[in-house]
């Protein structure tokens, strides 16, 4: 008997754990829509350290969009420059620019981080499988693809920047 209990309690546990996890995290969401409707996973607290935030990072838009339910609005004037490409034949879009990481308490010092679908955990962008992200305060700098496939989103080079995994305009 006891044994029964234990494991109706343990498929008890398990159901509340997974839809948990299919509910999403929140504040876990991005979506890159537009130039005028995007995304970018940050620190939590202001002045958080990019590289120290991988596992609770959360996303902030630069308004309110609905298929980031519970992300954050990202500070006046922190992003201050952004280029998007849409690259339809292999289903990514990528946005990169400049920042201005006083906005938002970074350390010039802080040499960024990568966050993707593993880190922060349950981090995802609305209607894409896969993305990776740089935010590089000490250049100033970001980067984001949003892609369909694996293969569009490198993730294993997590120390190389923006430049060198994504490229793009960074004026």
């Amino acid at each position: 008997m006891m044994l029964k209990t234990l494991f109706a309690s343990s498929l008890v546990a398990l159901a509340a754990t997974l839809s948990t996890v299919s509910a999403g995290i929140p504040g876990q969401t991005g979506a890159l829509i537009s130039a005028n409707e995007y995304c970018l996973f940050l620190p939590r607290k202001f002045g958080g350290n990019i590289a120290e935030s991988e596992d609770d990072a959360i996303a902030f838009c630069n308004k309110r969009i609905p298929t980031a339910p519970q992300a954050k609005i990202l500070p006046t004037g922190f992003v201050k420059s952004l280029h998007l490409v849409r690259n339809t034949q292999k289903g990514y879009v990528q946005i990169t620019g400049r920042i201005d990481r006083r906005k938002y308490g970074l350390s010039r010092s802080d040499r960024g981080g990568q966050y993707d679908i593993k880190a922060p955990p349950g981090a995802s962008y609305a209607g894409y499988r896969y993305f990776v992200q740089f935010v590089e305060p000490d250049e100033n700098i970001y980067c984001l693809r949003v892609c369909k496939w694996k293969a569009d989103c490198p993730v294993h080079k997590s120390t190389y920047g923006c430049r060198k995994v994504l490229g793009g305009d960074y004026s």
